[in-house]
């Protein structure tokens, strides 16, 4: 039924930064029924302050797969799912 989402990036601003965490849970009203996460190697360093603020290091990703490796699958997870975040809007785009 929903697909709550959590996102780490290198940045603030979606236009200009890339994922480098993802967790989307899955929700039915009642309970969690699956839970999904992996780093993403967002394909560039992660900031010393984002690193402060995730614990994501650009080490940790180096060898985590990229977005375009992993979007079949993250989509799958959301597919046919309301879409629940904290900052959805960040989050979506």
């Amino acid at each position: 039924m929903y697909a709550i989402v959590d996102i780490e990036t290198t940045g603030c601003y979606a236009d200009n930064h890339r994922i480098t965490e993802i967790a989307i849970y899955h929700y039915d009203g009642l309970q969690i029924t699956r839970v999904f996460h992996t780093l993403l190697n967002p394909g560039r360093n992660v900031p010393a302050f984002i690193s402060g603020l995730t614990g994501i290091t650009s080490k940790m990703v180096s060898e985590a797969p990229a977005f375009s490796e992993m979007a079949d699958e993250i989509f799958l997870h959301l597919k046919d799912r309301v879409f629940v975040a904290h900052n959805a809007h960040f989050d979506y785009s």
